[in-house]
């Protein structure tokens, strides 16, 4: 029983006091455990939803565009660049991008194909594989969309730190400019044109063709079951790396730095999910739904 002092009052004791306080600390703990409750919410595989994602692609895309075209112009500096890389393979013994140029901008038919190979593929591909994991493999599609969006965020600072003239605009070289010659329609290289207007034309290190395309091939060859569609997702970097040195659209070392680009972006989505994104259920939840209690 409570002791009762003057005027009627009555006093707590300690141990009620002892309740009280693990009653306020429990409180708290809920309420600092509920920000981390929901970060585990958000690093958790969902089943993506298509507004979303199609919203989200949209304005990835377009933020992308603005500010790769947006890097200052500065041909000087680009045309410094593209002169030490060509001088540093040359050191290396594997300054092949003119020859390959020359050989290949002889065939007309197969150089035209190269052509809008560049100037179509690089989307049409990605766009398909999205699809594929959207349909197909919907518990790893977040986190693989992770890497190829991370991977393209940290090309923009390659495309705004290191501009870099491709091949076919270097000076005093005889690079042929394909799309230009054979007058491709919808290129964003061909010099002259709208397209070529309103993309920045020194923007080549990293080539995101080749990053794009890598991602492409590894996941196809990771998570597709028919040999025939392993085989494609193998062949595709490959013949995209021929594509960008024979259209002389990037040097080799380009590839490289999209190789790296996408490195980066393997790497953001395994810290993200704790798992490398091809390693996680195909099938998870849909987003929103809630767990049934146990």
């Amino acid at each position: 029983m409570a002791d009762c002092g003057p005027m009627g009052a009555t006093s707590v004791r300690p141990q009620d006091e002892r309740v009280d306080t693990a009653g306020l600390v429990t409180e708290l703990d809920q309420e600092t455990a509920a920000p981390v409750r929901r970060l585990s919410s958000m690093r958790t595989p969902r089943s993506p939803r298509i507004w979303f994602e199609l919203l989200l692609i949209a304005v990835s895309y377009g933020t992308y565009s603005v500010i790769r075209n947006a890097a200052p112009t500065r041909v000087e500096q680009a045309q410094s660049h593209a002169r030490w890389i060509w001088d540093l393979q040359d050191s290396l013994g594997l300054a092949f991008e003119r020859s390959v140029n020359h050989t290949v901008g002889g065939v007309t038919w197969l150089i035209v194909s190269m052509n809008y190979y560049y100037a179509t593929l690089h989307f049409l591909v990605t766009i398909a594989v999205l699809v594929w994991l959207f349909r197909s493999h919907p518990g790893r599609y977040g986190a693989t969309r992770t890497v190829l969006f991370a991977t393209t965020a940290i090309a923009l600072l390659g495309y705004y730190f290191y501009p870099l003239a491709p091949p076919r605009l270097m000076e005093g070289m005889d690079f042929i400019d394909t799309a230009t010659v054979h007058h491709t329609w919808g290129s964003l290289s061909a010099e002259g044109t709208t397209m070529a207007s309103v993309s920045n034309q020194y923007a080549a290190m990293p080539s995101m063709h080749i990053g794009w395309s890598l991602w492409c091939g590894l996941t196809v060859v990771v998570l597709a079951s028919p040999w025939w569609l392993k085989l494609l997702g193998a062949l595709y970097p490959a013949v995209t790396l021929l594509v960008i040195v024979a259209t002389a659209n990037h040097f080799w070392l380009d590839a490289v730095g999209g190789m790296i680009c996408l490195a980066f972006g393997y790497v953001v989505a395994r810290l993200w999910y704790g798992r490398l994104c091809y390693h996680l259920p195909q099938r998870v939840p849909a987003a929103g739904a809630r767990s049934q209690p146990s």
